[in-house]
């Protein structure tokens, strides 16, 4: 797996196969510079076959339509969020101008996908947005924007909710085991344990 910072604010974009020598990779949350992930697929002689989308805030989807056709690899998004990428200049920043793109698999949560030789479990974990993804497999948890490593995701925007995201965390917490790796939308890597047991934002999972 390899994760870049991309897009204006860095958002974290990974690459996953199922060995470091697959020909086969899937694509998470490619927030911008499509060209360069593109480059680095080149690079590992790798082709992507599918991308899959945590959630639809603007910063995880500026690369989404120039991947997907530049690659033909199906988008996989939560159906509730779709919206969002089919019309994404009506929610993004002044002076940041996206394109649009349709889906071509509406999940809903709780499917079981088989891409490039890699099973992923998807979840739902709303809080962050009301209908955010987390796309599980081989012991690492792409979990978007609902927990970082010593922070939590922004609950101060629409269709956010911050008890919602603390029990979606509780799940997670609940499902996987504390050495789960959290490969989340901003920041390093973490581990479910470590943040149940040191993120301040999380203080009454502890209690």
């Amino acid at each position: 797996m390899n994760r870049y910072e991309l897009g204006p604010i860095g958002t974290n974009c990974y690459v996953v196969r199922a060995d470091p020598g697959a020909s086969e990779a899937v694509v998470v949350d490619p927030g911008g510079d499509a060209a360069r992930v593109q480059r680095e697929l080149a690079g590992m002689d790798a082709r992507c076959t599918a991308i899959l989308i945590t959630h639809g805030h603007w910063d995880h989807l500026g690369g989404v339509a120039d991947l997907a056709e530049a690659t033909g690899a199906p988008v996989h998004m939560a159906d509730e969020e779709r919206v969002l990428l089919e019309d994404v200049n009506s929610f993004t920043p002044p002076g940041v101008e996206l394109r649009p793109y349709t889906p071509d698999v509406a999940l809903q949560g709780d499917e079981t996908l088989e891409l490039a030789g890699i099973t992923f479990q998807t979840l739902r974990i709303p809080g962050h947005s009301p209908a955010h993804l987390a796309y599980y497999a081989a012991g690492s948890l792409f979990s978007g924007d609902l927990v970082f490593a010593g922070s939590v995701g922004r609950t101060d925007l629409p269709g956010a909710d911050w008890d919602t995201l603390v029990e979606s965390v509780r799940m997670l917490a609940d499902r996987f085991p504390p050495d789960t790796i959290v490969c989340s939308g901003h920041g390093p890597e973490t581990t479910l344990g470590a943040e149940l047991a040191r993120n301040p934002f999380l203080a009454e999972l502890r209690a």
